[in-house]
């Protein structure tokens, strides 16, 4: 049994995110139990990569024990299942950090999903936040690790019963491994079938077989050990011998991912570089695809030694990519910091980028409705690279698909709008909001709307800066629906629809006293040809920035001041006729519905009026004086 020598160990409380976590993964979470095995089997064959790498500075670390393995004890006597490594091995410090806490906004993001789930549906979040160690807790009511770090006299024993307090001390050398970590499950009474070999086993196959190192599996802990994995490199092999269900079993070990790959990618390139490639790209949303950082999650290996997860092997907008590369031309013994700076890498980098985009449109051209759900996980993502990575914008602009105004809420792409293109249009149209139903009944698209124009609906966050920075598609310029003066008058109008007569001398004085009472509120107010349903709205100056665009700066602070809007009035519209008719004996009245018509406008475009006091005096008078004597 695993005692900590310390005469009073260090007792310790999780953090509080980490013990709600525990308790909710052990009465509410998890209906599938299986998946911590391959949690802490992927934990072993990391921790024995990163002593594999470690050891190419310095090989003393390996001792007399070279070769890396995962053993799998069973105990059904004492009910307990042991997984061990000779890896790299960890401190009482690093135990502190590894196992008392976890990641922050992953925790977060964690709790947010199973607060929305209902009962029974988190079998499949485990994978997705990568809570690894800590799945031990729905078979154990108590964890002993113990460890010993490559190098080091020390070892540490950490216990826990999940209940929100842990111990960490040190350990008995003799009761330790010579190297590497141990964990032993105490496990509950209903987990009794994890110590019995025909349910272990198959599990481990399925679900771990292949791991890039050897696991050898105990029957009890005085038998001898028999190896049920080969520890052979996955991407090593030939796809012609590989299934689905193993690439999907890998994909889930190595990516840490409880989904199954909408899309998997495996070649070797020769050439000028050799190298292995196998990625996927995930069914669902990784957990931590909107991380501050955007760092990408393809694994470096040179000759199957695993040398870092951090180096940046594709563009940050393809973050979503996991998997990993393993290059035989990168010398044994490169630093980190040598890594960003190799053209060997340089060249690895492009040939992988080039052939992720290559394969996301080869799915696209042959299975439009498979890359329409990659498109809805990860659409918002790729974009970032429209404003990113000019020199892959037009690969970039052909996968990208849109919501617009005359697709019934169906997904277009560049090709299909171009191909729809009304005679006279000399440019792409485009609306930037935060929700697409605002969008779809903007007033700024109802003269678009009136000569069957489609206008693209963009709604993330990054749309508002690629489509400044796009210059063109085939030809055609991006174009805001809210900037300048519309070019509509060269495009007819829709069949059976009459041209908007000429404005006339009535309404045209009323627009210029729209334009004096209000001053330098706005920049201009003008006769309007994008409008035919509403009275009013606001557009942005001939050369200025779209409107959603300004806002979206302003509120950041990256703008010190924002231009003045263009009031554009409807001539055609009743309201504007009637009130144009106002004799100038009822100049208040004439004032009033001025300053109306632009907080209307402002509403509209989802602002708040002007001056809400002033708003809401002057629309009393209005209704006051419309209400007849009293």
């Amino acid at each position: 049994m695993s005692t900590i020598t310390d005469a009073s160990p260090d007792t310790r409380s999780f953090e509080a995110d980490v013990a709600k976590l525990l308790h909710l993964m052990v009465h509410s979470v998890y209906s599938d139990k299986d998946v911590f095995l391959r949690e802490l089997v992927s934990n072993a064959a990391d921790a024995c990569e990163k002593l594999r790498y470690e050891a190419i500075a310095a090989p003393a670390l390996l001792g007399d024990d070279p070769q890396p393995r995962i053993t799998i004890t069973l105990d059904p006597d004492a009910r307990q299942l042991t997984i061990e490594d000779n890896g790299i091995g960890m401190t009482q410090a690093e135990m502190a950090e590894a196992l008392g806490t976890i990641a922050r906004s992953g925790t977060k993001a964690f709790m947010e999903q199973i607060a929305a789930k209902k009962d029974g549906e988190g079998g499949q979040l485990i994978g997705q936040f990568g809570v690894g160690f800590y799945s031990a807790f729905m078979v154990a009511d108590k964890v002993d690790v113990l460890s010993r770090r490559a190098g080091e006299e020390g070892a540490g024993l950490w216990t826990s019963d999940g209940l929100g307090t842990y111990a960490i001390g040190d350990a008995d050398p003799a009761e330790a491994p010579a190297r590497g970590t141990r964990v032993i499950l105490h496990l509950k009474e209903d987990a009794a079938d994890y110590t019995r070999r025909f349910s272990v086993e198959p599990k481990i196959k399925a679900q771990s077989g292949h791991v890039p190192v050897p696991i050898v599996l105990k029957d009890k802990p005085d038998a001898e050990p028999a190896q049920i994995a080969d520890g052979a490199a996955l991407w090593t092999r030939s796809k012609s011998e590989i299934s689905e269900e193993d690439y999907t079993d890998f994909y889930r070990t190595n990516a840490g991912q409880f989904d199954t790959p909408a899309l998997t990618l495996h070649y070797r390139a020769e050439g000028v570089h050799e190298y292995n490639v196998l990625a996927f790209v995930p069914e669902m949303r990784p957990f931590d695809l909107f991380d501050p950082d955007r760092a990408g999650r393809m694994k470096l290996y040179v000759r199957r030694v695993f040398i870092t997860g951090e180096a940046q092997i594709l563009p940050r907008y393809l973050r979503f990519v996991r998997g990993l590369v393993d290059s035989q031309d990168l010398p044994l013994n490169v630093s980190r910091e040598m890594i960003q700076e190799s053209p060997v890498l340089a060249a690895i980098q492009k040939g992988v980028s080039n052939r992720v985009l290559s394969e996301l449109e080869k799915l696209a051209n042959s299975d439009g409705d498979k890359y329409l759900k990659i498109w809805e996980n990860f659409g918002s993502v790729l974009k970032e690279g429209l404003y990113e990575d000019y020199a892959r914008r037009e690969t970039l602009l052909g996968l990208a698909r849109f919501k617009t105004s005359t697709s019934n809420n169906e997904w277009r792409s560049l090709k299909d709008y171009a191909a729809d293109l009304k005679e006279n249009q000399t440019a792409i149209y485009y609306a930037v909001g935060s929700d697409i139903e605002r969008l779809a009944s903007s007033p700024q698209l109802e003269g678009f709307r009136a000569r069957g124009i489609e206008v693209l609906l963009l709604t993330d966050q990054i749309d508002g800066f690629w489509v400044t920075g796009a210059p063109d598609f085939e030809g055609k310029p991006f174009k805001s629906v809210t900037q300048g003066m519309s070019d509509l008058g060269l495009i007819p109008l829709a069949d059976g629809e009459q041209p908007p007569a000429e404005t006339s001398d009535e309404v045209a004085g009323f627009i210029d006293f729209v334009k004096a009472t209000l001053g330098d509120v706005v920049s201009d107010v003008r006769a309007s040809e994008r409008l035919t349903d509403s009275p009013v709205c606001l557009v942005a100056p001939e050369h200025g920035m779209d409107r959603q665009m300004e806002r979206l700066l302003a509120g950041a602070g990256q703008l010190a001041q924002v231009s003045k809007p263009v009031l554009e009035i409807n001539p055609r519209h009743a309201l504007v006729t009637r009130l144009s008719a106002v004799g100038a004996e009822q100049a208040d009245l004439r004032e009033d519905a001025a300053h109306l018509l632009f907080d209307e406008a402002r509403i509209a475009d989802g602002e708040l009026p002007l001056d809400p006091r002033a708003f809401s005096e002057r629309l009393g008078r209005v209704l006051l004086r419309g209400s007849g004597p009293i």
